[in-house]
């Protein structure tokens, strides 16, 4: 039977924000798992202790960012409105129904101007990377390591070419040395020292946010853009780093660096690592050997013409130290250049007359020439991991761990677009990002494994307590222990 629905709009209920939060909310999880409380002891000192107004609450506003990278709420504006409109939200902030919701531009203000270039945010990373550690979340033993692209807020049309310094490589001091001993071992002269000039390079440099970088890869879009570099961790592929880098930067640049930085932040004993092959590189090869750090990366397909020769087909003799040809030539020593690359060469008066020069060398001269780096041997040893059972079975899960953790990032928390200028600030968004999601997954492991933190062991008691006031003012649901929320009239 048909019956127009009568409106109950002004009828007056007696209820608790509790019970308008269902039991099984993301929210609720988290408020359970994760310890809020070493927020106040991080910004303590952006805060002064004697004079002006009572401010917002630290861990307050800290949670309202959270909310809006766990739900992709991009706009604080946004994220305001979502805040007094959605009960969930409000019961985790620690607000009634009537509860005032601070303005969108005291998060800015705050966001821009409190916790600016202090790195608070880094802090914050840290201590829920160590929070996992204490629940045995997170071990250290295998990294996981790549990167991702965010478009930048900066019109790809819209530049200025300038010339610019070239970056300059951490290890380039080491690799001099190395090749100066080299080239004693072979009895050659030292290379004389270059005069120290900055090397300059033209490049395009956005006039709307010239701390990112024009980005162009293969397979990938052209433009302005930034570098998420990011490391999780193997065992349930929890974020234990990020660092932020324009879009022209190499994938290998930053990465020892970052890993020297986990080990001594997290006392990681780090027993492998599983990378792309963008950092297939001899520099990071002899970084990982020389960490005992068992490393696995895929295979990179060789360069050269086509039809031509491949490198592989030039057998090395490392007693004699040359190269041998398909023909059974042998391709001597000749120098070892400032690059680090040992160069051997062939006889041209006998590869004149081979049958396959055409299919060896282009050159006038019918010289042939391998070139080998002076830290060639790491990079074999990295590359007979692959083949090893321990080596495939780390880099499967490759694609798993790391690669998902950024397909969540961009389907969930917003994370293909810089939603702010300058790389200060979109580090501060991929820390938040990359926070909020540790945070939302361990608060559903351990909410899974029944783990859900000290409150626990209360809830027989707290049942009796609802139990009891449910005998007077109704059906109400009572969960959390810290403080018993009024009841709300409204209509």
């Amino acid at each position: 039977m048909l019956k127009e629905r009568s409106s109950i709009q002004s009828e007056l209920e007696l209820i608790c924000i509790e019970e308008l939060v269902p039991a099984d909310h993301l929210l609720r999880k988290i408020d359970k798992t994760i310890d809020f409380s070493f927020i106040y002891k991080k910004v303590e000192p952006l805060y002064c202790a004697h004079n002006g107004r009572p401010p917002v609450d630290p861990v307050m506003l800290f949670k309202m960012l959270f909310i809006g990278y766990l739900f992709g709420i991009r706009s604080e504006r946004r994220l305001e409105q979502e805040l007094k409109v959605n009960n969930a939200y409000r019961w985790f902030l620690g607000l009634g129904l009537r509860g005032r919701v601070p303005d969108h531009s005291t998060i800015s203000r705050n966001r821009q101007d409190r916790f600016a270039g202090t790195g608070v945010y880094q802090e914050i990373f840290d201590e829920i990377v160590l929070q996992a550690m204490k629940r045995k979340l997170v071990d250290g033993k295998t990294l996981y390591s790549d990167s991702t692209h965010l478009k930048a807020s900066a019109n790809k049309n819209k530049y200025e070419k300038q010339l610019v310094e070239k970056s300059t490589r951490s290890y380039l001091a080491e690799l001099d040395e190395a090749v100066d001993q080299n080239r004693a071992e072979h009895g050659k002269k030292p290379l004389k020292l270059q005069e120290e000039e900055p090397k300059l390079k033209e490049t395009k440099v956005s006039t709307t946010d010239p701390d990112s970088g024009y980005m162009v890869r293969d397979g990938k879009p052209k433009g302005f853009f930034y570098l998420d570099h990011r490391t999780v961790d193997a065992k349930h592929s929890l974020i234990t780093d990020v660092h932020v880098t324009p879009g022209n930067v190499h994938d290998s640049v930053p990465y020892l660096g970052r890993l020297d930085r986990q080990t001594e932040r997290f006392g990681f004993e780090v027993e492998s690592v599983g990378l792309d092959a963008g950092y297939f590189t001899a520099a990071i090869c002899k970084g990982l050997v020389e960490r005992d750090v068992y490393g696995v990366m895929p295979y990179v397909r060789p360069g050269g013409s086509k039809g031509m020769l491949k490198k592989s087909t030039f057998v090395y003799d490392e007693h004699h130290d040359c190269y041998l040809c398909p023909a059974a030539q042998v391709l001597e020593y000749s120098t070892t250049s400032r690059d680090g690359y040992r160069e051997y060469k062939s006889n041209p008066e006998l590869c004149r007359d081979c049958p396959r020069l055409k299919e060896c060398t282009q050159s006038r001269n019918c010289t042939k020439v391998i070139t080998r780096h002076v830290w060639e041997e790491s990079k074999e040893q990295i590359i007979e991991h692959r083949y090893e059972e321990r080596g495939k079975r780390i880099y499967k899960r490759r694609k798993e761990t790391v690669e998902r953790s950024f397909a969540d990032a961009k389907e969930l928390h917003g994370h293909r677009y810089a939603r702010m200028r300058g790389i200060a600030k979109v580090s501060e968004q991929c820390l938040l990002s990359a926070t909020a999601q540790n945070i939302k997954k361990i608060a559903l492991i351990l909410s899974r494994s029944g783990n859900g933190g000290p409150l626990t062991s209360l809830k027989p008691r707290f049942g009796a307590i609802c139990a009891f006031l449910s005998r007077f003012f109704g059906n109400i649901k009572l969960n959390r222990t810290e403080d018993f929320t009024p009841l709300a009239v409204f209509c």
